[in-house]
């Protein structure tokens, strides 16, 4: 055997071999980016396109919805953002394009599975002829098995959602006796009690004095900075969309006009070309306050 030949065939196949562990390693660099990729967002849409019978309303619409934030869609009536909620909890579904939860398509998952993704509160639900304790016990339906019977992990969450949302004092009233902001406090203990990591607000604060709105915002934080939940709300009220979210959603006519951070979308002025307004900001001890003018 020719001792040479021998020896460049040896250091080809190790150069093969040197080749071969690079192109892995950058393939398991290429993946674990894909992964952190996906993982920035709680919900996504891609492309998404949907119409309300033949009339088109969402073409081609991609959004993120990012982990551990508190993300407000605003925009005016009409322009599409209690579709998006919609879109993503499984009550529509789009014509073209992917919605995705935790990064997999939610067209795979079955209601029960979504349902232990994201829990939504839905706009100014009626109120049930039922106790406080027996609406939140609701939040446990996608938990149980086919009985859908409590058992004590169930009643431990509830005991929980109530405590945390601030209405275990009211377990035994009736909803339908609360006030606007007690009751939409228990509906929220209601998405507590399913445990999911994200949560879906559809207009929560409408109907609801001043006060109210400002303790329900206090929550909603709550919710997120402590307990690390990531949520997502349509809200109309652009004070406390910009002083309580981290990032903003601005839509009109059924696409995006701007996607950031808050200081970003304001500065970018989507949100005063949606509105037709003037938005100054305050800067005040209690923290930042905002000013909306018409133009």
């Amino acid at each position: 055997m020719d001792v040479r030949a021998h020896g460049a065939a040896l250091g080809r196949r190790a150069d093969v071999s040197e080749a071969a562990g690079r192109l892995n390693a950058v393939s398991a660099i290429v993946g674990t980016e894909a992964e952190a990729h996906d993982s920035r967002f709680a919900a996504e849409l891609k492309d998404v396109v949907f119409s309300y019978g033949k009339q088109p309303f969402i073409q081609g619409l991609s959004a993120g919805f990012r982990a551990g934030c508190i993300t407000s869609i605003v925009g005016p009536n009409g322009c599409g953002k209690s579709t998006l909620v919609k879109l993503v909890n499984g009550m529509l579904r789009p014509s073209a394009g992917q919605v995705l939860v935790g990064g997999r398509p939610a067209a795979g998952f079955a209601p029960k599975q979504r349902a232990l993704m994201v829990a939504t509160l839905a706009q100014s639900m009626r109120p049930p002829a039922m106790t406080v304790e027996a609406l939140v016990a609701c939040g446990r339906y996608p938990h149980q098995g086919l009985r859908g019977r409590m058992g004590a992990e169930d009643r431990c969450q509830v005991e929980q959602a109530m405590e945390l949302a601030g209405v275990a004092d009211f377990r035994n009233h009736d909803v339908r006796t609360l006030s606007g902001g007690e009751r939409q406090r228990a509906c929220i203990a209601m998405t507590l009690a399913q445990d999911t990591p994200t949560i879906m607000l559809d207009e929560p604060t409408t109907y609801l004095d001043i006060g109210a709105c400002h303790e329900l915002m206090a929550l909603v934080r709550r919710l997120n900075r402590e307990h690390s939940k990531t949520v997502v709300m349509v809200i109309h009220d652009l004070d406390l969309a910009l002083r309580y979210s981290d990032r903003l959603l601005v839509m009109q006519r059924g696409s995006r006009l701007g996607e950031g951070a808050v200081d970003e979308v304001l500065a970018s002025g989507s949100l005063e070309q949606a509105f037709d307004v003037t938005i100054r900001a305050h800067d005040d001890p209690e923290g930042r306050a905002y000013t909306v003018y018409r133009r």
